[in-house]
């Protein structure tokens, strides 16, 4: 097994599982609200003494947490006898054994990986932006949420189990039991079956008005075969130019257009009227009444919607590309420059190309093919394949490329030509796929409570689409 994809379902609880699931995302957010604050003091306290240890890795806010739980500090009860002596009954975190105790350790486990990024972005071991110290988690703020793993324990079944005692449509978790879920899940039994695939996490979250299982697989490499000869690099790559007014354009080097995608559903643009609506009727209500929690319900569903239709368009065109072409050459584009641009601001956050180039990379890793980025100041659009003339007078207005030596093609096609251009001369032939673009599967037996782990709630789905670029299927 060489991959991580993620299953997303949609769950059907019953009125008791959702306050059993209720109560273990509560229990993740306070034991991630106690051990920041037990890092806090202990970092206080190391001020002047200088020999305290301060709890930093998930590994140590475990065992930390499993102490703190069973102490005076977490739970007593005083008894009062008839001649009035106080007798006072430890009782340790009283609750701690209505939740699945996985729950603890996962939201250790997450602190200490944001105060690791922390600490890593301040030495400059980590790239980007400035990651900021971990905050608490409000109740009315945070996403509920909690993580459970999957354990494999001798002679006995996993901990989390799709599709049991005749009922297809549900899942099994340590602690909770079986609950229904509303999607098919037959592709994922299918792969568990022929052992093909094995869960390592179950995410859990609740999201406009919904609750919602991710479940993180390592899954066996996709068996697919390669479109062409590798041998032949000369025919192969393809250009893909992302924009506005045609949302995909991918031509070879010599000119020939083979997909085009003229409009992306912009979802975020159709529905920005509803948006505004559900916004201004969540203005109108009083904070902390009943009314603001439905109106604020129901504009989280909207942003919901607005995600799903985006990523179910991204899922398509990318599932078209890499089954078609093995050798992909994108732009590297400076979205967020890009987004200062208060005029196309909107219109470049609803196409989302960095989410579809995202997309393109790790589906094409699977397949075993390459994406390359041409460098962001290649001037794709302004250069001409035939006499490589730059024409320095075209602006965002001009949709047609005109060059004094005859040559003439659309803007985006001529882009997509050039990008397929560089790749012929750019790309690296001694490189190997990297089959782990989706996770590092390493960090999946790691040991229980081990500090690092794979992200448990991602967006994608090892089943692709229709080969079709304007097919309708689902992802």
């Amino acid at each position: 097994m060489s991959r991580h994809t993620t299953f997303r379902f949609c769950l059907d609880p019953t009125v008791e599982q959702r306050d059993v699931l209720a109560r273990h995302a509560g229990a993740s957010r306070f034991a991630f609200n106690q051990c920041l604050c037990m890092v806090k003091s202990a970092l206080r306290l190391r001020r002047a003494h200088p020999d305290i240890e301060v709890p930093w890795t998930g590994f140590d806010l475990i065992n930390t947490f499993n102490a703190w739980k069973k102490t005076e500090d977490a739970g007593r009860v005083f008894a009062v006898d008839t001649a009035g002596a106080v007798e006072v009954a430890v009782t340790g975190l009283a609750w701690r054994h209505q939740v699945c105790q996985q729950v603890f350790e996962e939201a250790a486990v997450d602190l200490g990986r944001g105060l690791a990024a922390w600490s890593d972005s301040r030495s400059g071991k980590r790239k980007g932006r400035r990651v900021g110290f971990p905050r608490f988690k409000k109740k009315s703020g945070a996403i509920p949420s909690f993580r459970l793993r999957n354990k494999h324990r001798k002679g006995k079944s996993a901990g989390i189990r799709v599709g049991e005692r005749d009922r297809p449509r549900s899942v099994t978790l340590p602690g909770i039991g079986q609950i229904g879920v509303n999607d098919d899940t037959r592709r994922l039994r299918r792969m568990l079956a022929k052992d093909r695939a094995k869960i390592c996490y179950a995410t859990i979250s609740f999201r406009g008005g919904r609750w919602w299982i991710s479940l993180n697989v390592q899954a066996a490499e996709l068996r697919t075969q390669q479109h062409r000869s590798r041998e032949d690099t000369d025919a192969g790559w393809v250009g893909v130019d992302r924009g506005l007014s045609a949302f995909l354009v991918a031509a070879k080097a010599d000119g020939t257009e083979v997909a085009r995608v003229a409009e992306a559903p912009k979802a975020l643009a159709v529905g920005m009227k509803h948006q505004r609506r559900l916004a201004r009727s969540l203005s109108r209500k009083r904070k902390g009444s009943h009314n603001h929690k439905h109106a604020a319900a129901r504009l989280g569903r909207h942003h919901r919607h607005v995600a799903n239709v985006r990523r179910h368009f991204l899922h398509q065109v990318s599932n078209a590309l890499v089954k078609t072409h093995d050798l992909l050459v994108i732009e590297h584009l400076n979205v967020a420059g890009m987004l200062r641009n208060h005029r196309l601001a909107r219109a470049i956050s609803d196409a989302s190309w960095s989410e579809f180039a995202r997309l393109l990379k790790y589906k094409q890793a699977w397949r075993g093919g390459q994406v390359i980025e041409a460098d962001r100041w290649y001037p794709s659009t302004r250069l001409c394949p035939r006499c490589g003339t730059v024409n320095r007078e075209m602006t965002l207005a001009t949709r047609v490329f005109t060059c004094d030596c005859g040559h003439r093609a659309d803007r985006d096609a001529n882009a997509a030509t050039n990008l397929a251009r560089w790749g012929h001369t750019h790309h690296d032939p001694d490189r190997s796929p990297d089959l782990q673009a989706a996770g590092r599967a390493t960090n999946v037996r790691r040991r229980e409570g081990a500090d690092q782990h794979p992200m448990c709630a991602g967006e994608t789905s090892p089943v692709d689409a229709g080969t079709d670029i304007h097919a309708a299927s689902a992802d």
